[in-house]
């Protein structure tokens, strides 16, 4: 009896307490849905519902001609809602719906007969169909049964995301570069995509989307709360047929000698456009690809090529003249009993005039022009040269750019072999883009420009939103008198018979230029060179300079400067001055004037003056992209990739127009 007492006493405490904790457990809710139930409700909503940033479309890159260098392809991932669709409509269209996706995908129609079932079973608000389609088979999938009924009826969710692409592959792949966003919101900057990075991103949307079962965010409507504005258009100065010739010319001369890597710029003279720009580096696999942009970043000792400043700095000083006689002294110059400096000559060249020490590169030449004058008072040569500017960056827009470096007897570290060591190139440093700048000045007539690869910014429908005039850094940077001097010495190192550069003497190209041949890891036993030639084209009234800059060369097949660097400048010469192309429109209505030809095109109905694409060999799907994003409508004739093209690459393409593509 007492036992059975216990047991029920036992068992009235325990629903006591249960009574207690409900009790309290409901005041607490009531509590709390009086006084903080708005606070959760919005907290549980923020949980279930976000607004999400939409990224615009990036803006696209072009070539000064209209080729597009890099552009924003659209690619769209499909969900699907089975909730939404009722069970009529999902009966009655499943069969038909898992056919079309089969024939298009891939995949077995039974393959997503399951697929829908399982999600409709499941209940599944955010099924994956498809990533990553093209915007053509968007445009197709979007029309199937059940799909075609849109978000709410159909259960149709689609996710549009953007893919950088590059039309013309590998070509100046780190000028174009990159840019990245950090988690913590700022942005890794490389090439044209990172300094223009601002105009080129556009202005971000919104878009509500639902947290699902599964913990997937799906939008609530396929519309945005706010619309995001595309990016910008960026139109740079590279020419694409320059660009061409220049990557293969370089390609060709580092595959042949066997190189590391290697550089190409050539240079407007007039405005410092940069038409053409390759850096290429050697792969583990002996390939060659873009793997830095050594033009701009890479500042190293330039060797020979350097004597062209000390020789400006000497005659601006009126130390020497192109007369001043020289003895090379064998070909051998000792200092402090055990620093030598060599001619490439053995036996050097004997007593010749200053303009041959410059035109044959004699080492011991110039350094006894530089030392003999300079010695006591170095810093007269030093400052001559921080006058001209050759110890700041020039101040590119692309980041990276290499820092100068020229010693003075103020630093630190300065001792007596600075001075004759730089008489040569040694000692030291400049970028390729940074002596070209200065070659360069030598051929506009003594202007200095800022190298410009971006001429505007530009809407999608051509408006001009901001330019990118020439810029000058420095109006002289030696006199009228020394200027001459040096564009004739120049001249005579290809087109005398004693020029290091006579190798590439062609009368019917007419270069000017320097040759620099420079040793590199030589305080190792495996030393190297880095092989270059710096000039301009034709030797009068110059259109474009260029520099040639190739590291580490194989030794047994040639380092020096005139065989491995010069025949490229010939190479890129030859294609310019032989095949100047005078194919737009304008030059076609000027030269129509001219002559008194009743012939006008009308600009106003082409689309901004743009070219169309080579897309041959590409997929359908690439060049439909691609043709769509520059305004053209496309229709396609039978399947693989495209073998010819309506159109002829390099046509200026009209408003509304239509290019049909041609399959197999």
């Amino acid at each position: 009896m007492n036992k059975q007492k216990n047991i029920l006493s036992r068992g009235y405490l325990v629903v006591f307490v249960l009574f207690v904790l409900g009790v309290s457990v409901g005041y607490r809710l009531v509590y709390l849905q009086l006084t903080q139930g708005e606070k959760y409700r919005e907290f549980a909503e923020k949980r279930s519902i976000q607004n999400f940033e939409i990224l615009p479309i990036r803006g696209n890159i072009y070539t000064e001609d209209g080729s597009l260098l890099a552009t924003s392809v659209s690619k769209y991932s499909i969900h699907f809602d089975a909730v939404t669709v009722s069970e009529r409509i999902f009966q009655q269209h499943l069969s038909a719906l898992s056919d079309s996706l089969a024939i298009m995908l891939g995949k077995t129609s039974e393959d997503y007969r399951k697929l829908l079932t399982n999600a409709r079973a499941k209940q599944s608000r955010y099924q994956i169909i498809a990533r990553r389609l093209s915007y053509m088979q968007y445009q197709r999938i979007r029309k199937f049964p059940i799909f075609n009924l849109g978000g709410v009826k159909g259960g149709f969710i689609v996710n549009r995301e953007f893919v950088r692409d590059l039309p013309l592959g590998k070509i100046a792949e780190r000028t174009i570069g990159y840019e990245q966003k950090n988690p913590n919101g700022t942005f890794i900057k490389v090439g044209l995509e990172g300094a223009y990075g601002i105009p080129l991103r556009g202005q971000s949307g919104r878009q509500l989307r639902q947290r699902t079962a599964s913990g997937e965010w799906k939008p609530i409507t396929n519309d945005y709360q706010q619309e995001p504005i595309d990016g910008l258009d960026v139109w740079t100065t590279l020419d694409t047929n320059l660009q061409d010739v220049a990557h293969h010319a370089l390609l060709g001369a580092l595959e042949k000698y066997e190189a590391e890597h290697g550089s190409v710029v050539v240079m407007e003279t007039k405005t410092g456009a940069i038409k053409a720009i390759s850096n290429l580096g050697r792969t583990k696999g002996n390939k060659y690809y873009e793997r830095l942009n050594y033009a701009v970043g890479e500042a190293h000792e330039p060797g020979s090529t350097f004597k062209l400043f000390a020789m400006m700095a000497a005659l601006e000083d009126k130390v020497i003249d192109t007369t001043t006689m020289v003895d090379t002294q064998g070909g051998k110059l000792t200092f402090y009993g055990k620093y030598h400096v060599r001619d490439s000559k053995r036996g050097g060249y004997g007593v010749i005039p200053a303009s041959q020490v410059f035109e044959r590169s004699s080492n011991t030449g110039i350094v006894k022009l530089i030392y003999d004058n300079y010695k006591e008072n170095p810093s007269q040569f030093t400052d001559r040269l921080l006058a001209i500017g050759l110890d700041k960056p020039l101040g590119l827009a692309i980041t990276g750019e290499g820092t100068p470096k020229i010693p003075h007897p103020k630093d630190a570290d300065w001792d007596g072999l600075d001075l004759p060591w730089m008489a040569f190139g040694y000692g030291v440093s400049l970028t390729p883009l940074q002596t070209l700048s200065y070659y360069n000045a030598i051929a506009n007539g003594g202007e200095l420009v800022l190298p410009r690869f971006v001429s505007s910014v530009r809407t999608l429908d051509g408006k001009v939103v901001e330019s990118f005039p020439k810029r000058v850094l420095n109006p002289a940077i030696c006199s009228e008198e020394t200027l001459k001097v040096l564009q004739k010495l120049m001249e005579g190192v290809v087109k005398n018979e004693w020029g290091t550069a006579r190798n590439i003497y062609d009368k019917t190209l007419s270069i000017a230029g320097k040759t620099g041949t420079c040793q590199v890891d030589y305080t190792t036993d495996n030393m190297q060179y880095v092989s270059s030639f710096v000039g301009y084209f034709p030797a009068h009234d110059p259109t474009y300079s260029c520099i040639v800059v190739i590291h580490k060369p194989n030794k047994k097949i040639g380092y020096y400067g005139n065989v491995v660097a010069a025949p490229v400048v010939k190479e890129i010469a030859a294609s310019v001055i032989h095949n100047i192309p005078q194919n737009s429109i304008l030059d076609l209505n000027k030269v129509a004037s001219l002559n008194n030809v009743d012939y006008k095109i009308n600009t106003n109905d082409y689309l901004n003056l743009q070219q169309m694409p080579d897309v041959r060999g590409w997929s359908a799907m690439d060049a439909i992209t691609v043709l769509e994003n520059l305004g053209i409508e496309v229709k396609l004739v039978g399947k693989g990739k495209v073998s010819r093209q309506s159109q002829k690459p390099g046509e200026y393409i009209k408003k509304s127009q239509t290019v049909t593509l041609t399959l197999t």
